[in-house]
């Protein structure tokens, strides 16, 4: 079976997008987006997360805000003592303004997800990938006064995504994890609220899970070891798990020798935090060294995260150089 090729999420942003947003340009600039990763040949496209961009985030591509700034009971004002607080948490490493404030049940409010959907479903020609962001991550970075438990926390923020999610019209819907590597403890309630958004993908729809070390503007954040996450992979209710490992030790490969057996496996062979466009043949040897420990279980091959830190030409480039590196593992 042939190994197919996709992309994991996020495209740069247009110029012209940020400088003139409205509906319109959007489309406009999906369409563009869409049409770019068709053209290079890409098997499975998805909308670039272009809907999501928030000026004063550029560094997540809005991967945080966007979903929890809608929910019902979070509080998008931070008062100086709750910033004071957050600043004594873990999430600091990298942020010290929480993205909002848990101050009560949390509920669906304005968030949308099947409208964000379908403007990508009815523009692309190619099978069609819609991403989001998972509970684990989400409730991480949130201030909670109201649940005062990450977990309880988590459930409710799975309970709104898996109700938006069941009606999603996409091929593959995949759900993004990038705080779990670097807290490997917390993978039994990761797993129990990622499931309940995953169980929710409709059938004819082919739930994934993306996981990597972290990519705040291009830099790792997330320290840590596959290995310490197989119990977590195991326990995914999942069609294939999109994966961080160009960026990663090639060793550290071998691990996922013990990857349940019904579950494929995304290997990516793009390495994001690199500006240099790898070529054709660095893809081919990439797949190939894979292969040869994890004997036919590659089932996708792609970029380690999203594209959106890079310029539009190392993105696209990096796309070509990843459909031509595949067709020359093939013999294509």
């Amino acid at each position: 079976m042939s190994i197919k090729t996709t992309v994991v999420g996020s495209y740069p942003l247009p110029h012209w997008l940020a400088q003139a947003p409205s509906e319109e340009a959007l489309a406009d600039a999906t369409r563009v987006v869409i049409h770019t990763q068709e053209h290079a040949g890409l098997d499975l496209v998805c909308d670039g997360e272009l809907y999501r961009f928030d000026v004063n985030h550029p560094q997540t591509n809005g991967m945080i805000e966007y979903f929890v700034r809608p929910l019902a009971g979070v509080r998008a004002e931070i008062g100086f003592s709750e910033w004071v607080d957050y600043s004594k948490g873990t999430a600091t490493r990298f942020r010290s303004r929480p993205p909002g404030v848990v101050e009560g049940p949390i509920g669906p409010g304005s968030l949308n997800l099947p409208v964000a959907c379908a403007r990508g479903r009815a523009l692309a020609s190619k099978p069609f990938k819609f991403t989001l962001t998972g509970p684990h991550m989400l409730a991480k970075m949130l201030h909670d006064r109201y649940y005062k438990s990450p977990a309880k926390l988590a459930h409710a923020i799975a309970d709104v995504l898996a109700d938006q999610v069941k009606r999603l019209d996409a091929d593959v819907i995949q759900v993004d994890e990038a705080n779990l590597p670097g807290h490997p403890d917390e993978w039994k309630w990761a797993a129990a609220t990622i499931n309940k958004v995953l169980k929710a993908v409709p059938k004819k729809a082919k739930p994934a899970v993306h996981l990597c070390f972290g990519n705040y503007g291009g830099q790792t954040i997330q320290k840590g070891t596959w290995s310490k996450l197989m119990d977590y992979l195991n326990a995914l209710h999942v069609d294939h798990i999109v994966m961080e490992t160009a960026h990663r030790p090639p060793e550290e490969l071998a691990v996922f020798k013990d990857l349940r057996k019904d579950i494929g496996f995304g290997l990516g062979v793009v390495d994001i935090k690199k500006t240099v466009i790898e070529s054709p043949e660095e893809i081919a040897r990439a797949i190939e060294r894979a292969e040869k420990i994890l004997k036919g279980r590659i089932k996708y091959i792609h970029p380690d995260c999203g594209f959106w830190m890079l310029q539009r030409n190392m993105a696209d480039g990096k796309m070509r150089a990843l459909v031509a590196g595949r067709d020359l593992y093939e013999g294509r």
